[in-house]
């Protein structure tokens, strides 16, 4: 019998239950163009297959070792949603995700993304996902693979979730772990591109209470900055809405401290010691993360500024300094730990790949068995 695939089709009965596959069909043809451009050395299979294929040796790695990472956005996502504007969230999950493999030293491979929504609207989730895939492209890791998830009845209208996954890999030799941190190491301080995403449930409680739009202009001056694949390209423009500053996309740092991770120290050992990304838990939560034990992290606010952001959520929130340490970035989006010989060389080499870069501490001994790091100034700094 043949088959005629002129006649129109018939309505499904997965579509009546408010799944329609066939949209899910076109969105996947849609996108392919913007997952092509995040090809990369070891990339294999084409997307869409029901498995994404990996070849690690072509990317290079002798004597690898696997690091993984998975992340969402957070409540970051309901900004977009309420004003419509999702062409740059995609980044902020592959930031999430890239930046906590890069602070082992690893260099992240692929990415998986999971996006869910009750019911798929395309131009919606075309313009999310081709957002992950800049990210990629930034990043400078393939997106292989993902799910679209159609699922009625548990989102409401307009409503969407967002989350990564990435596998990244570093020879042996030159995997970052915070052990070799010593007494005297250097902590340099990389500048963030705003909130990133973390803490947006306190961000959005504040505007809530303060009856802010998020179209009013905001009162504070900010420049957002927004990358390119090519690290010497990046563009810094100017916030001229609280949404504009709010929704600055997650800075990613791959390539800048991958570049930075191959100074080596006079034994041969990488001369960055320690990464630390600086998401939920903010500095005080994150910074003790990859400290040794018996050392701590002195830290003074004098030498970095606080973004105009910070201070502004500060003063309409009526946040002290403890809750903004804790929860916010505090302009900070990594810290980074290394040897004191060849801090000049990192620093330069940080600042050459785009990266604004303060020395804000040292490390030291541990004073007190529950205190892990030490903000001086605050007081003043951050008023």
């Amino acid at each position: 019998m043949s088959i005629d695939n002129k006649q129109p089709k018939k309505s499904s009965a997965y579509k009546k239950a408010g799944v329609d596959i066939d949209v899910a069909a076109e969105l996947v043809e849609n996108i392919k163009p913007a997952i092509r451009n995040t090809d990369r050395s070891g990339t294999m299979a084409g997307f869409g297959g029901f498995g994404a294929l990996f070849d690690l040796k072509a990317a290079g790695y002798d004597d690898p070792i696997l690091v993984s990472s998975t992340d969402g956005v957070g409540t970051k996502i309901k900004i977009a949603i309420d004003s419509n504007t999702h062409s740059n969230i995609g980044i902020d999950a592959v930031a999430m995700c890239v930046n906590d493999l890069v602070v082992q030293g690893a260099e992240p491979l692929f990415f998986l993304d999971y996006f869910a929504t009750g019911k798929l609207e395309n131009n919606v989730a075309r313009t999310v996902i081709e957002s992950v895939a800049r990210g990629c492209e930034i990043a400078g890791c393939a997106l292989i693979g993902g799910e679209t998830a159609e699922m009625p009845g548990l989102y409401a209208d307009g409503d969407y979730d967002l989350a990564g996954f990435t596998v990244g890999a570093a020879n042996r030799e030159n995997i970052i772990t915070g052990e070799h941190i010593k007494e005297g190491n250097v902590i340099l301080g990389l500048a963030s591109n705003g909130v990133h995403s973390n803490g947006y449930s306190l961000v959005r409680k504040i505007i809530s209470d303060n009856n802010h739009r998020y179209s009013a202009p905001i009162p504070f001056s900010m420049m957002v900055t927004h990358q390119d694949k090519d690290i010497e390209k990046q563009t810094q423009i100017k916030a001229e809405t609280l949404l504009d500053a709010l929704l600055a996309p997650t800075r990613i740092y791959v390539k800048s401290l991958l570049k930075a991770t191959n100074i080596k120290s006079d034994d041969g050992t990488p001369a960055i010691k320690g990464i630390a990304h600086i998401t939920g838990g903010g500095l005080t939560e994150n910074i003790p993360r990859v400290l040794p034990d018996g050392l701590m992290a002195h830290v003074d606010a004098d030498n970095w500024t606080l973004p105009d952001i910070f201070k502004w959520l500060k003063e309409e929130g009526k946040l002290d300094n403890d809750d903004l340490a804790r929860t916010l970035n505090c302009g900070l989006g990594m810290i980074v730990v290394c040897d004191p010989k060849q801090v000049d060389k990192i620093e330069r080499s940080l600042i050459y790949t785009g990266e604004t870069v303060n020395r804000i501490g040292k490390i030291a001994k541990q004073k007190q068995s529950d205190i892990k790091i030490m903000i001086d100034n605050r007081v003043k700094s951050w008023a």
